[in-house]
């Protein structure tokens, strides 16, 4: 016979950045926040997630395409590999925990982060216009570099996110936005 979920279990629950925990039955998989009892709200990103919550269908095509993974678990560029550029970047701001052999869940990685989910994803299309940018810097071609320096001059991360939430109908009172 399983045994309960009991709060505070550390196997059941998730310490989160700001030291207040979260019990992993209680991330479902259409949550993307949640207010946390800090007081603050949190980002939550699970596998399942796709890549395409953040960033278009071209371009995650794109990435896909130029992105070569070494993971024989994940071939593929996707949703873990954008929350590993995100944890490299702010390790501190984001906690990940492998459900893979929990059953119970519908998961096998969770993310939860610092940042509410509108942060997160200005912080998700920052890293990637920057990946982008050292790619073409890898190019060897200076015109190439300096029209994509020029055009990410003009480019507004923040309109960018609020457009693309607006057309993926994801509304910041929704707290599954």
């Amino acid at each position: 016979m399983a045994q309960p979920r009991v709060p505070g279990d550390d196997d059941h629950a998730l310490e989160l950045p700001c030291g207040e925990t979260v019990g992993l039955g209680e991330l479902d998989l259409g949550m993307r926040e949640f207010e946390c009892a800090c007081g603050e709200t949190h980002a939550v990103v699970m596998d399942v997630h796709p890549p395409e919550r953040f960033l278009p269908e071209f371009l995650v095509d794109v990435l896909r395409e130029a992105i070569e993974t070494t993971s024989e678990e994940m071939p593929e560029f996707d949703t873990p590999h954008l929350l590993g550029v995100v944890l490299e970047e702010f390790p501190e701001s984001v906690v990940t925990h492998d459900a893979s052999g929990d059953g119970e869940v519908g998961y096998a990685m969770v993310w939860v982060s610092d940042f509410d989910s509108r942060r997160l994803h200005e912080v998700i299309v920052e890293l990637v216009v920057e990946l982008m940018e050292h790619a073409v810097s890898h190019a060897e071609d200076d015109d190439a570099l300096s029209e994509f320096e020029r055009e990410m001059m003009e480019f507004d991360v923040s309109e960018f996110v609020e457009q693309y939430r607006a057309e993926r109908d994801l509304e910041a009172e929704d707290p599954y936005a």
